[in-house]
């Protein structure tokens, strides 16, 4: 399968169910996730890869309402960082850019492997921290759940969700955020 591939068959569906998950997995994961660029190769990301269900439930507590679909996956990584870990240039913060990078390379090869990684925004990050030991001075930057498609809707989803389950939600027109030579 090539890249683009990879990138038009990704998609953050929320339909899911459990698998097994096994360090073999985990490790290939991480590995991808390593080769990713950053500045002076400082390689900011840090991943927590919970999988033992009594620390999901701990997990599950902390999800927003909407995000109550999350709580049949088996897996869930923890991204977070540190400004001190990668390069500050002027006013310039590279470590959420770097780690998005390497957060990206880690979707793909979830998504090579037939696997549903979901990145989200709604959880209570203090308490994400708080259960998982993550210094009080890092940004917890994400949570990628992780998943098997389910064939079945979740009984978790609101009506909006249902819509856009099996449909693309609309990207932008090239024209929208794409310019050539300065901005117009």
């Amino acid at each position: 399968m090539s890249v683009k591939e990879i990138i038009l068959k990704r998609r953050a569906y929320r339909s899911i169910e459990p698998f097994e998950v096994n360090e073999s997995l985990i490790k290939e994961l991480a590995e991808c996730a390593s080769l990713s660029p950053s500045c002076f190769n400082n390689q900011p990301w840090r991943f927590v890869f919970v999988y033992d269900k009594e620390v999901l439930e701990k997990i599950f507590e902390t999800l927003t309402k909407g995000n109550s679909w999350a709580m049949s996956s088996s897996l869930i990584i923890v991204v977070f960082s540190k400004k001190e870990f990668d390069c500050v240039i002027g006013n310039r913060e590279y470590f959420l850019f770097d780690t998005g990078m390497a957060t990206a390379f880690l979707i793909l090869r979830a998504t090579e492997l037939g696997l549903v990684a979901h990145p989200i925004a709604g959880y209570d990050e203090e308490k994400v921290k708080k259960i998982l030991g993550i210094p009080d001075n890092a940004t917890v930057i994400t949570l990628i759940i992780i998943g098997k498609k389910s064939e079945q809707l979740s009984p978790y989803l609101s009506e909006k969700q249902i819509e856009i389950e099996d449909k693309r939600p609309p990207r932008l027109k090239l024209e929208d955020f794409c310019y050539l030579n300065k901005v117009k």
